[in-house]
């Protein structure tokens, strides 16, 4: 699935979607730069600015101003960073995309060894980390969104969603005629092709700022991946009905014939309300989750933008 025969103005699209990064953003275009030699590579950058509140909005300025094949994407408001993605990968003008965080964490070293997997005939390669130099949080959210996305995405166990990983740009063609608003750029991926490979690569220590990752952006992502691309949680929720209604048949008629043969009211009707309690609980989760379907799809029919684009400036020359 490869686009050979187009002339393209870049080889590599770096996507970088930033927010809140005045202290590391900088230091991160400074290492692509010294990282992968233009002359070899052809590059350009694009950085999504996602509504941030620090000054990266002036460091991007900055950064524009001095060096080359800079693009600077400024969102009207915040969106996530799947959508920021979404407004970089609609600018890119390489035969192959590049998505990075901001925050360090990803070194530009590895671009050319990413490059080297898709051009040997992989349509994706995503760089893995054997060793994550990340809070236990964070850790846990990857790791419950990456078995969720075994089940729901059905891809290859062995394959980790990486954030850090390069695209062929006949995927990202397919990728950016998705309009909804919840976009999910792996469960994009994975809708588009199988044929993926993953390479291990350092995980470097965040040094500087704070992480924007929280626990509530792990359920989002979460969110996004299961009414997006499944609807087995509405067959989980059937099945989870059908499972209530039977226990509550048996106990129904245990309790009836317990009645009749003692001719009294059974007792333990505290228990009774534990049980009447927990499969409410359930079945308000199945409302719940008929209802994310159902929001979702009203946003899709009122035309809820992924983004809104405030302002674009580019050095490039076409």
């Amino acid at each position: 699935m490869t686009n050979q025969k187009k002339n393209f103005l870049f080889d590599i699209s770096i996507v970088i979607p930033v927010f809140n990064s005045v202290l590391t953003i900088e230091r991160l275009i400074d290492q692509i730069y010294t990282a992968i030699p233009s002359n070899r590579i052809r590059h350009e950058v694009i950085l999504i600015d996602d509504a941030s509140h620090d000054s990266s909005k002036s460091v991007l300025k900055e950064i524009f101003l001095k060096y080359p094949n800079i693009s600077v994407i400024e969102l009207r408001k915040n969106s996530g960073q799947d959508n920021a993605i979404m407004a970089g990968l609609k600018k890119v003008s390489g035969q192959y995309t590049v998505i990075m965080d901001d925050d360090l964490q990803h070194d530009p070293k590895y671009i050319p060894i990413l490059f080297s997997e898709v051009k040997d005939g992989a349509d994706v390669c995503y760089a893995n980390f054997p060793i994550k130099k990340q809070s236990f949080l964070k850790n846990f959210g990857s790791w419950f969104a990456n078995k969720c996305a075994n089940i729901l995405l059905k891809k290859p166990k062995n394959i980790y969603l990486s954030p850090f990983k390069i695209i062929d740009s006949s995927v990202v063609e397919e990728i950016i005629k998705y309009q909804g608003p919840y976009p999910y750029v792996d469960g994009l991926i994975f809708r588009v092709t199988k044929n993926v490979k993953q390479v291990d690569v350092e995980h470097s220590e965040r040094s500087l700022g704070e992480g924007n990752y929280t626990f509530l952006k792990s359920i989002k992502v979460w969110s996004n991946l299961a009414t997006n691309f499944s609807i087995l949680p509405l067959r989980l929720s059937i099945f989870c009905g059908f499972f209530t209604s039977i226990c509550g048949f048996l106990l129904g008629g245990y309790f009836t014939i317990s009645y009749f043969l003692n001719d009294q009211t059974p007792e333990g009707w505290s228990s009774l309300a534990v049980l009447i309690l927990f499969f409410g609980g359930i079945q308000l989760i199945a409302i719940g989750m008929i209802g994310e379907y159902l929001g979702r799809l009203f946003l899709l029919n009122n035309k809820e933008p992924q983004y809104v684009v405030k302002n674009i400036y580019s050095n490039i020359e076409s």
